[in-house]
């Protein structure tokens, strides 16, 4: 595999030298997101909003882009349009607002035949299928269930570090992943894009690839800390540079594939898509910069993962 590193195994990039200045970046890179999320807040998708679903029905295949242009311009700025079965049928949702600004009325039969009016092109007009109500109280359900989901991986990831390493380790790797998980919802915070389920899907996905990087560093860590007769620092330079390759093309190939999916995916996977390219860039330096710096901050030394008794004079025997 050394053709394929993009580093040498043997590396010596001093990473701990610029502990200071990689957690005041990181500090302030998260502040910034949680004071998007507080001054400006976030796009909701009707998803958490509530709004109206209208299906409709067309005589021949339809473009899905010239719908939602189509919607754009009647004054459906926030229109969903999702193809569905043949080809020619669509699924229209719309929020609250957005429904209510163009028809000034409440009745879903009233939007509904206003968004089959503004969606028919011409010599392929559009049939009304069903339409319905999707209420607040939904999603107010949908964000507490997303807020409990993320608590309960955040302590299932604590239990496992904790057992498989040691509590130092646990503490690391979960400010790490959630310094990762902040950024990218205060990314959507920021820049406004719509926050809908696939985009708290994305965010636990980004969980999960930024844990598995951390652990993949942590596990070198451990057995560094065991096998060398060096300080702390020289340490956790050393399994960052021993990872480094690794950890770099991992990230790439993963993010070629969410990129790919941003691009041809369709509408509604690109807000999925968005915040893993997000979390994988920042998962990736966090990784890298962020993830051993607090652990040194945290003080651990060869003494926290010293084996049990029975194994010190082994431990003691090693160069």
């Amino acid at each position: 595999m050394k053709p394929f590193n993009v580093f040498p195994y043997d590396s010596k990039i001093d990473f701990m030298r610029l502990r200071v200045i990689s957690l005041i970046i990181a500090a302030l890179i998260m502040f910034v997101g949680i004071g998007a999320m507080f001054a400006k807040g976030f796009n909701f998708a009707l998803d958490f909003t509530g709004g109206v679903s209208i299906e409709l029905a067309y005589q021949k295949p339809v473009d899905v882009e010239g719908v939602r242009k189509r919607l754009e311009d009647a004054g459906y700025e926030s229109a969903q349009v999702q193809a569905f079965g043949t080809g020619k049928e669509v699924l229209v949702r719309l929020r609250d607002e957005s429904a209510t600004r163009k028809t000034g009325e409440d009745a879903t039969d009233s939007i509904a035949e206003s968004v089959r009016a503004a969606a028919s092109e011409p010599g392929n007009a559009a049939t009304k299928l069903r339409s319905a109500e999707i209420t607040a109280q939904v999603g107010r359900e949908l964000a507490e269930n997303g807020i409990y989901a993320l608590l309960f991986v955040m302590l299932g990831f604590l239990i496992y570090i904790t057992f498989r390493f040691e509590w130092k380790f646990a503490v690391a790797a979960i400010i790490t992943t959630m310094h990762d998980v902040i950024v990218v919802i205060g990314w959507f915070a920021l820049t406004g894009r719509e926050f809908d389920l696939t985009v708290l899907a994305g965010v636990l996905s980004v969980m999960g690839y930024s844990i598995n990087d951390t652990i993949v560093v942590f596990d070198r860590v451990r057995e560094n800390f065991r096998g060398m007769r060096a300080s702390p620092v020289e340490v956790l330079n050393k399994s960052i540079n021993q990872t480094l390759s690794r950890t770099i093309i991992t990230s790439f190939v993963a993010f070629l594939t969410v990129f790919a999916l941003y691009l041809y995916g369709g509408g509604s996977l690109k807000g999925m898509a968005e915040a893993q390219m997000v979390g994988i860039i920042v998962g990736t330096v966090s990784t890298i910069f962020v993830a051993c710096t607090l652990l040194l901050w945290l003080g651990v030394s060869k003494q926290d993962l010293m084996p049990k008794a029975r194994d010190e004079a082994a431990l003691a025997r090693r160069p």
